[in-house]
């Protein structure tokens, strides 16, 4: 899996497929209309996570190594939700619903990772 864009691509359904377990999961506090609104919300996400996630966590790098990496899993909410003030089919009505998408795209993706990497 050397490719960009092949690594792009997974992080883009790795994302939509975290979008979709988390709506699952949370019932009325993240809602969308169809299943495109997730695969499109995943690309944005996607998108958010290359570019601006990293300059989020440059700047926040105090407060990552005083909480000793748990201020991530804000970062990761604060993704998740921008991603749906970015694309409004996606709703979340609160950060902390966006909190917890965060942590079920995050362990999504572990697990998926590991299946692709073969551990």
């Amino acid at each position: 899996m050397k490719s960009p864009f092949v690594r792009f691509f997974v992080r883009w359904l790795v994302c939509g497929l975290g979008l979709w377990i988390a709506a699952g999961l949370l019932g009325s506090s993240i809602s969308y209309g169809r299943i495109r609104d997730i695969v499109i919300a995943g690309l944005v996400l996607a998108v958010i996570n290359i570019i601006i996630k990293p300059i989020l966590v440059v700047f926040s790098l105090p407060a990552i190594l005083l909480t000793l990496g748990l201020f991530m899993v804000i970062i990761n909410g604060l993704t998740v939700f921008l991603a749906s003030k970015l694309y409004t089919p996606l709703h979340i009505t609160n950060f902390w619903a966006a909190v917890f998408a965060g942590m079920v795209i995050g362990l999504v993706n572990y697990l998926v990772t590991a299946i692709l990497e073969g551990k």
